[in-house]
């Protein structure tokens, strides 16, 4: 009888449509929930939407909509983009579901009932794109310490709830249970920040807004985010307040894992955890808190103009490249970054050159020198050995790493098979072995080999890539095995090969890409109405003079200019800043020739970290003047001065 294992994503929260860093997630969970089902596990993945709260109601009344008609567009949308990039979720939960609304009115009244829950009032600090509220001691430069947005003043009637009541509680349960957070990183942060400190009593009603599910028993309060949102993953498979709990939930809790951002770790693993001690239910095995997809060293954001979106990327690239590039870009915990241009160089260098190349090679020597027939004729040699090493060793190694969800160093795994199986190519020369007839079934052995390692790293791929791992077996006229089946070499006696494959991955010309991708962007651009709210950027906070003195700022001179070859946008600078000469990448190609710039003095940004971009170190940023039109003016002193002088 197989095992279960229950994992589930965050849920959502449906105030727009997701970028490619929140679809993430929901490509991480499909890709660890069909992992774990070739091992033999009988899964159950949910997902779903966040759709109650302040916010939500606030961004439905300026699109003219009513919140549950605003709510019901984005989880379309949000569905769609899930579909779109292949998550095989068993259950989609909405927090406006009825059966989930009903529910959480039965939670509330039970944990108020047994004197968990208690009425008060509450006046701090409310964070509304976090919907959070703060004291005065928790803010960071007088800002949300989770988003660094500016708070304002609120003082409302509320219910709260004792979390001072579980925290030894939840303490002793992590010493218990050391793997319960995952990184482990994540842990030390919780208890030093959070429970060594003391919990505070959590708000778990709000009365100044109505979009939220009402309190039975006090109608002018609405149940809060936290407690609505993060009983979803009960509620959703039929869990029951009143003691009458499904079969379902009777069988899936308690969830082997969460899965979601680092940004919301303290929910899942304090209030969560607490939330469900106060029931009497058992706790999630696991919370796994991954990073953040970041483009050109920032956290994705509307109101910096640096979104990607999922169905882009998949209408440029496909389903496969874009769940590859996302799943490899993120090593565990970390954040990873992301740009139009990484993902084109990825397809070139990973999915074309690696794997592509080695799929068509095979294919087309079967065809030509077998007709398409591919046996072992054990013919073998000591070379083979190594590269069935690398085979039958890969599901292991791969399941390892996935034991503690490091899916980039699994795929790594898979991959280092296929750069193997290409360097196999090389040495036994399967063209040479040709021209002898004699070596006939040697070269059969040959393609037998390659054949065998390609399909076990196929099947391997499955869960990360499965149409590609699909249509690559369909090539070999074979079906993709169970892990089970990956221990040893020789899965199958003979085959024959697609007369005419299926190419799995085409190199791209990136320049031609990227002029694609600019265009698409100048049509958004000439459709979007010029608004007074995207006209202008957004205001900045006030600072102090401390802050303004930790950036330093240079005069420098262009020595040299040059287009970077992988983009459209980015030029390299070669620039003398007194005594140093330094390397900076700037976004201004569209604006500038490099011959514009050559012998010019600009100003700098010179303690900046560096970072890479195409590849690229860049050593500083330049700085520029942007108008609402969009032009971009370089700031230059007005009278001569040196290079490496300081601006103050």
């Amino acid at each position: 009888m197989s095992k279960k294992f229950y994992l589930t994503t965050a849920i959502a929260y449906a105030s727009g449509k997701p970028h490619i860093g929140n679809t993430y997630e929901a490509i991480l969970s499909d890709s660890i929930a069909r992992f774990k089902k070739k091992q033999g596990y009988e899964v159950f993945l949910q997902t779903g939407t966040d759709e109650h709260g302040q916010k939500i109601e606030e961004k439905a009344k300026a699109a003219g909509k009513l919140p549950k008609e605003f709510v019901d567009d984005v989880a379309a949308e949000i569905k769609r983009l899930w579909d779109l990039v292949g998550v095989s979720y068993d259950k989609f939960i909405r927090t406006t579901d009825e059966d989930h609304e009903k529910q959480i009115q039965k939670i509330f009244e039970k944990l108020y009932k047994q004197g968990d829950i208690y009425k008060g009032a509450y006046e701090g600090w409310y964070c509304t794109p976090c919907e959070s509220f703060w004291t005065e001691s928790q803010l960071v430069d007088g800002k949300c310490p989770d988003c660094g947005r500016p708070v304002k003043k609120a003082q409302e009637e509320a219910y709260f709830f004792k979390m001072s009541k579980y925290a030894d509680r939840l303490m002793k349960y992590y010493d218990e249970h050391p793997d319960f957070i995952l990184p482990v990183s994540r842990k030390n942060e919780m208890v030093n920040n959070f429970l060594k400190p003391g919990l505070q009593d959590l708000c778990v009603s709000r009365s100044s807004f109505k979009w939220g599910i009402p309190v039975n028993f006090d109608p002018k309060h609405v149940v809060y985010v936290w407690l609505d949102a993060l009983s979803n993953y009960i509620t959703g498979v039929g869990y029951d307040a009143d003691g009458n709990s499904s079969e379902l939930f009777g069988k899936l809790w308690p969830a082997d894992l969460h899965v979601i951002g680092k940004d919301i770790i303290r929910f899942h693993t304090i209030y969560w955890p607490i939330f469900l001690m106060a029931l009497g239910l058992p706790l999630p095995k696991q919370v796994y808190g991954h990073g953040w997809l970041l483009q050109d060293g920032g956290k994705m954001s509307k109101s910096k103009g640096n979104v990607i979106y999922a169905d882009d990327l998949v209408e440029f690239f496909g389903r496969d490249a874009v769940r590859y590039y996302v799943l490899t870009a993120m090593p565990q915990g970390a954040d990873g970054l992301i740009s139009w241009e990484s993902v084109i160089e990825k397809v070139n260098a990973e999915l074309a050159h690696v794997l592509g190349t080695l799929v068509n090679r095979t294919v087309a020597m079967s065809n030509k020198y077998f007709g398409g027939k591919v046996e072992d004729k054990g013919v073998y040699e000591d070379v083979d050995e190594d590269l069935k090493k690398v085979a039958v060793s890969a599901c292991g190694k791969a399941c390892k790493c996935m034991e503690t969800y490091c899916v980039a160093d699994a795929l790594e795994e898979i991959f280092a098979l296929f750069r193997r199986a290409n360097k196999y190519i090389d040495e036994t020369t399967p063209w040479v072995l040709a021209k002898d007839e004699e070596k006939s079934a040697r070269l059969a052995t040959v393609l037998y080999n390659l054949t065998e390692s390609i399909m076990i790293g196929l099947s391997l791929l499955y869960p990360f890539m499965p149409s590609t791992a699909e249509k690559g077996a369909a090539n070999f006229g074979l079906s993709l095995r169970d892990f089970d089946k990956l221990g040893t070499f020789g899965g199958f006696r003979e085959t024959k090969v697609k007369e005419t494959p299926e190419i799995l991955f085409a190199r791209l010309d990136p320049k031609a890409v990227m002029d694609k991708v600019e265009a698409m962007h100048s049509a958004r651009a000439e459709v979007t109405p010029k608004t007074e709210e995207n006209k202008q950027k957004e205001s900045k906070p006030m600072i102090d003079i401390e802050d303004f003195e930790k950036v330093q700022l240079k005069v420098a001179k262009v020595l040299a200019c040059e287009k970077v070859e992988k983009s459209n946008k980015l030029l390299k600078l070669t620039l003398k800043v007194g005594e140093e000469t330094r390397t900076v990448v700037s976004g201004i190609a569209k604006h500038y020739s490099p011959e514009d710039l050559i012998g010019k003095k600009l100003v700098i940004v010179a303690n900046l970290k560096p970072a890479k971009l195409c590849g690229i170190e860049s050593q500083g940023m330049i700085v520029c003047a942007e108008n609402t039109e969009g032009k971009i003016a370089f700031l230059s002193p007005e009278k001569d001065i040196e290079d490496g002088s300081e601006i103050f």
